[in-house]
């Protein structure tokens, strides 16, 4: 078994899923300036990234279930990872939390790194 489907790296990638989606919904919380808005943003900015997260997949992909409800190229998809990490990456960094976010963004290459097999699957699907 390679590293990039190994449990742990899997669950590892779950994490930072987690992780980029709290980071959503805390910035979302801070640059609201109402209650109402600030619970829209913290509630409704993690909604959509889970929501293009969960929908959005390359049929066949190991690291899901290797379903795809909306199927698209590999390529695709690794740029809808990328912009949603360095999203969220960039969510922290707004929120002041800036050793967080140059924490995360490094976890998140180091992720990439270990994947490497996954990323050649992606680029070529």
């Amino acid at each position: 078994m390679s590293i990039a489907y190994h449990p742990i790296n899997l669950a590892a990638r779950f994490f930072l899923e987690l992780v980029m989606l709290a980071s959503f919904g805390f910035w979302g919380w801070q640059v609201g300036h109402h209650i109402a808005l600030s619970l829209l943003l913290a509630i409704g900015l993690p909604l959509v990234a889970a929501i293009l997260w969960g929908v959005f997949a390359v049929p066949g992909d190991r690291s899901r279930s290797g379903k795809a409800p909306v199927p698209i190229p590999g390529k695709f998809r690794l740029m809808l990872e990328m912009l949603l990490f360095v999203g969220g990456t960039w969510a922290f960094y707004l929120s002041g939390f800036y050793l967080v976010a140059v924490g995360f963004g490094l976890i998140i290459l180091l992720h990439y790194l270990l994947s490497y097999e996954r990323i050649m699957w992606l680029v070529y699907h």
